[in-house]
């Protein structure tokens, strides 16, 4: 069967569809195919026995239905994940047996009435299943669908003896996938976990994910106050650097639109103290915007952006309408925004939206 291929940018329900279910639910990403998604972003944490399960995170209080559930209230603890302490429930805690009698909910309810009317319909899946839903979608469409596959605390859980590339590659062989192939896009915030996915000979795309601030933990761990901060991978050195490491970026969106002139386009530029511009890339600095963009592609890196949603709560400042948080803004002037930089891949909570955004830009492109 020919499959039809996606445009650019690639539409990544995040999590599924998280704007309108639970996400890392069946019903997610089952919705998230139907509304047009190029490809899916399971976040990946493992139970004790070694399953891989779809989570936010590992500690799981605000995603599940677990503080209601008497039988495992001696398992709540204070755990420390990525030199922080965190108190609640961690999936390292439970076997797949226990974590699979529980209920999903969803994360951003209060911003989400409409997703959180479906707390605790639906119960938590593995990596596995979503392997399958893809292939099941992908034939029931006829169109190629990716897996953007997460990792999340690597090191953490290298440190309780689950590591997650050796798990994700068992994992692959089981579903059929064997050592990966176009279909599937591996990201972390985790240079080193990445590094280790390319040497099992895992096929498929490598993407770093780069914090708005702070440095990858897997460095700090490494190299302590001296770790090589996310800003330093988003200059041109740090992106030429990266070339021969990974295939690509994800960048928060605020490196995209979170200085005025960049986002649209304009010359990157900062001011020194006199008040005259600085060009970034002469002056070795974080590049912003469309020149961040340009300058993965001169480096033959991909990049992608994370997350588009359309409420007050999470769109910038200048895009909000009214004050209730929860209430659209106006979504489509930042996502064209976004999308007109030149990016290869948006991640969305509404894969709607997405789709509707980037047609908007192609549209705006052929009538121009």
């Amino acid at each position: 069967m020919q499959l039809v291929r996606a445009e650019r940018p690639l539409v990544i329900g995040h999590r599924g569809a998280p704007g309108y279910r639970p996400e890392h639910t069946r019903s997610a990403y089952e919705l998230a195919f139907a509304l047009g998604a190029d490809a899916v972003e399971p976040d990946v944490v493992a139970t004790r026995d070694g399953v891989l399960v779809l989570r936010h995170e590992n500690e799981i209080s605000g995603t599940t239905d677990v503080a209601k559930r008497p039988e495992f209230a001696a398992k709540r603890t204070t755990r420390e994940v990525d030199g922080k302490p965190l108190t609640g429930w961690f999936t390292e805690d439970f076997t797949w047996a226990e974590l699979s009698t529980m209920r999903a909910r969803e994360r951003l309810g209060a911003i989400r009435q409409s997703s959180s009317s479906f707390n605790d319909r639906y119960p938590i899946i593995r990596l596995r299943d979503l392997f399958a839903l893809i292939d099941t979608a992908a034939d029931e469409q006829r169109r190629l669908i990716r897996m953007v596959a997460e990792f999340k605390h690597a090191s953490h859980f290298d440190a309780l003896g689950l590591p997650l590339d050796e798990l994700f590659a068992a994992e692959l062989e089981e579903a059929g996938w064997g050592r990966g192939d176009e279909r599937l896009i591996m990201e972390s915030f985790e240079p080193g976990l990445l590094d280790r996915l390319g040497a099992r000979g895992i096929r498929g795309s490598r993407i770093f994910l780069i914090e708005a601030t702070g440095s990858p933990y897997d460095l700090v761990l490494a190299d302590g106050t001296r770790a090589t901060r996310y800003d330093d991978f988003v200059t041109e050195a740090g992106l030429l650097g990266l070339a021969d490491r990974v295939d690509g970026v994800s960048v928060d969106k605020a490196r995209l639109i979170g200085e005025p002139g960049a986002a649209a386009g304009a010359a990157a530029a900062a001011t020194d103290a006199s008040g005259a511009p600085v060009d970034r890339r002469a002056a070795h600095l974080p590049l912003v915007g469309s020149a961040l963009v340009d300058a993965a592609h001169s480096a033959g890196l991909e990049i992608f952006t994370w997350t588009l949603r359309p409420e007050n709560r999470f769109l910038s400042k200048g895009f909000r309408r009214g004050t209730a948080r929860a209430a659209y803004g106006d979504w489509l002037g930042e996502f064209t925004l976004i999308v007109g930089t030149g990016v290869d891949g948006i991640f969305v909570d509404h894969p709607d939206l997405g789709v509707e955004a980037r047609d908007a830009v192609f549209a705006a492109s052929a009538s121009g």
